[in-house]
């Protein structure tokens, strides 16, 4: 897994630069505008500041509209004086039915019309709040369900019983969906154009999907670690395995290089990152496999610890449970097709987990016979379903 993984970690830092360098959003225009996205729950009111970049030679008169009334309105116009540099001004709208509106605004004294702040009108602030609580807590059961693998290989000073074709999607899986969660969270360029292909569509990443897609890159590094120390017997990652990732790292230069070289006008980086995403469903739906034959061939669960799959069961129930609350909060439904990874990712992680349940509790719950440990616990070969 050596040079694929040091390919993977290169094109996973250098998608992130460029989005770095498109997101910033220092003051590189006539106005700043803070915040860009304001959440306002029906019926309140909120704001944003609007602030001028450079002096002017005369007063500026700023005015703004809502690409829709029924949602949301906005107060009309704000004067700043012409020396106020840096000076906010506050903005007040008011949100009046769920829904998702852009505020524009125009001035006579330069041109404004690239200029905009997102306004998402929400059900209840509490059930925004409570969707946040919950993503968290999926963050949590899913970082926290890698560990229980970790310890029981320490604890073994062994891998055997843990495939290595899950290990190794694993790792491609998670990392294309970093790129793909930080991207579309700290990138304010792929965000607009996020909004254009889904538009009055709220942003599907949340916080909590970044730092866990970040994590889960580095903790199942350390688990491929342990298979290079601990006695792993005669196991190995299959052909079959590394001519599928194989395939798929291809799949993403050729794309990462159309998009770089063509300045977006071949794909677009939302279309890059969104390809990429792909990988990780598809990911998802084959990694368990090996895992799931090889307990099979073995009748035995050992060697693949229960406490990671019951929580990663939590941790996808969680998640489908919080993209649900969103949809309601924000009447929009359509986020679960503008994020199917991560649906996808919450869904097929149930169906596998309940299959491994059955397997450690129902169908090989006696565990491994005399000559199944001996195998176990030698360094004989164990069988590979894709050897």
């Amino acid at each position: 897994m050596g040079h694929s993984s040091c390919l993977a970690l290169l094109t996973f830092c250098s998608v992130l630069w460029h989005c770095a360098v498109l997101s910033s959003s220092a003051c590189n225009g006539n106005v700043s505008i803070n915040p860009v996205t304001l959440k306002v729950e029906k019926g309140h009111q909120g704001s944003f500041t609007v602030a001028l970049c450079y002096n002017q030679s005369s007063d500026v008169l700023i005015q703004f509209y809502s690409s829709n009334e029924t949602f949301v309105t906005v107060q009309q116009n704000v004067t700043i004086p012409a020396s106020d540099v840096n000076k906010p001004y506050p903005v007040e709208v008011e949100g009046l039915a769920i829904g998702k509106v852009h505020v524009n605004m125009s001035s006579e004294n330069f041109n404004l019309s690239a200029e905009f702040v997102s306004v998402s009108v929400v059900r209840s602030d509490a059930l925004s709040v409570i969707a946040v609580v919950i993503g968290w807590i999926y963050f949590a059961a899913w970082s926290i369900s890698f560990y229980p693998q970790v310890y029981l290989n320490f604890k073994r000073k062994s891998v055997i019983g843990l495939s290595f074709d899950f290990l190794s999607y694993n790792f491609t899986g998670f990392l294309v969906y970093g790129v793909y969660n930080s991207a579309l969270y700290w990138s304010e360029h792929i965000q607009e154009q996020y909004e254009i292909a889904h538009p009055f569509s709220i942003i599907p990443v949340q916080l909590n999907d970044v730092v866990f897609t970040l994590h889960a890159v580095f903790i199942t590094s350390v688990t491929i670690f342990q298979c290079v120390i601990y006695e792993r017997g005669t196991q190995k990652v299959s052909v079959i395995c590394w001519v599928l990732q194989s395939l798929a790292w291809v799949f993403i230069l050729v794309i990462l290089i159309l998009t770089a070289l063509s300045n977006e006008s071949i794909r677009t980086w939302l279309d890059f990152i969104t390809y990429i995403s792909f990988i990780k469903l598809g990911v998802t739906l084959i990694k368990y496999l090996p895992q799931v034959y090889m307990n099979y061939r073995r009748k035995s669960t050992e060697g693949w610890s229960i406490g990671n799959v019951l929580l990663d069961l939590t941790g996808g129930a969680f998640s489908i449970l919080q993209m649900v609350l969103l949809s309601i909060n924000s009447n929009d439904w359509s986020s679960f097709f503008g994020d199917p990874t991560k649906f996808g990712l919450g869904l097929f992680s149930i169906v596998f987990d309940i299959i491994f349940i059955l397997q450690h509790y129902v169908w090989f719950r006696r565990g491994p016979s005399e000559e199944q440990e001996r195998l176990i616990n030698s360094d004989e070969k164990i069988d590979n379903p894709d050897d």
